[in-house]
């Protein structure tokens, strides 16, 4: 059996379409379902069934699928520490980090391993937490950085998790806002403001409506970025506030206020992998330089 077509089978299994595995997997629809084909030759069985114009995992595909991820991650360990024999760590992890955690986590870990540790190479990827949590369950990442308190999309038992640090949300207004001289905020008070929100669905931009919300007002939201510098560039030239992550703004060089909210909101930041993943010695290499990052304290403030 092949095993980038397990892969695609166990993409299946959790994206819910051929197209969703096309897109993930930079391929056509016809090239995945070919290519799925070929592993119902292989495997003599039949994997996949119709109904209508979809198409699902027969109860041999859903078999197989699950196994599969156990078959793949015994693969790239053995892989892996075949490349790393020894006790020096080698190898490719690919790590899975949001945005404001990128800098202030992820490329200091990432800095210091490459000075520590040549042989070891780390593949960051920019993944909101509503999109690494799949991508690490299908194997597109090894190690994803994320939190625990977005609910939408539950962590789950299948998943290891290895605390890192905690994150204030705080308010961020224009320079000369009101709100920015007196000390901590009610939002009730900022009902009639202009915000600015993530795009929808995700952790933020969820976050933020449901604070809103709970503060006894529907926010009137003027614009939605997926770049937080974008979004600080619109806080700073007057045109809306926005509740933003401590990470995001902890060391920004933009002219803007911050203020911490008089009902104070926390985020647990955690590191992640799939349970049953083998801990090798590159994998447990970016897990420590992370923790190590996050006990010293980055929140950048």
């Amino acid at each position: 059996m092949n095993p980038w077509r397990l892969r695609l089978l166990s993409q299946l299994d959790t994206l819910g379409t051929v197209r969703a595995v096309a897109r993930a997997a930079n391929l056509s629809p016809s090239s995945v379902s070919q290519q799925l084909a070929v592993l119902e030759a292989e495997t003599r069985t039949q994997l996949l069934e119709r109904t209508g114009r979809r198409v699902r995992l027969t109860s041999a595909g859903l078999i197989l699928a699950r196994r599969s991820r156990d078959l793949l991650d015994h693969m790239s360990s053995v892989e892996a520490e075949l490349r790393g024999f020894g006790e020096e760590p080698a190898g490719l992890v690919r790590l899975g980090a949001f945005q404001s955690a990128i800098h202030t986590l992820a490329v200091p870990a990432v800095r210091g391993l490459a000075r520590d540790h040549p042989q070891l190479d780390v593949e960051l990827v920019q993944l909101e937490p509503h999109e690494s949590m799949p991508a690490l369950r299908v194997g597109d990442v090894d190690l994803i950085i994320t939190t625990t308190d977005f609910g939408e999309l539950p962590l789950g038992p299948d998943l290891d998790l290895v605390p890192l640090a905690t994150d204030p949300i705080v308010l961020v207004v224009p320079p000369g806002h009101p709100a920015s001289g007196r000390g901590a905020v009610d939002l009730a008070a900022l009902a009639d403001e202009a915000w600015a929100f993530d795009m929808p669905q995700s952790y933020m931009a969820d976050l933020a409506l449901r604070l809103c919300r709970r503060s006894g007002f529907e926010p009137r939201v003027v614009c939605r970025f997926s770049n937080y510098m974008m979004t600080l560039e619109h806080v700073e030239a007057g045109l809306s506030i926005a509740l933003l992550p401590g990470l995001a703004v902890g060391r920004t060089r933009y002219d803007i206020a911050i203020g911490e909210l008089a009902a104070p909101v926390t985020r647990n930041i955690t590191a992640a992998i799939r349970r049953g993943t083998p801990p090798h010695a590159a994998l447990r290499t970016v897990l420590d330089a992370l923790r190590d990052r996050g006990g010293d304290g980055a929140d950048g403030r």
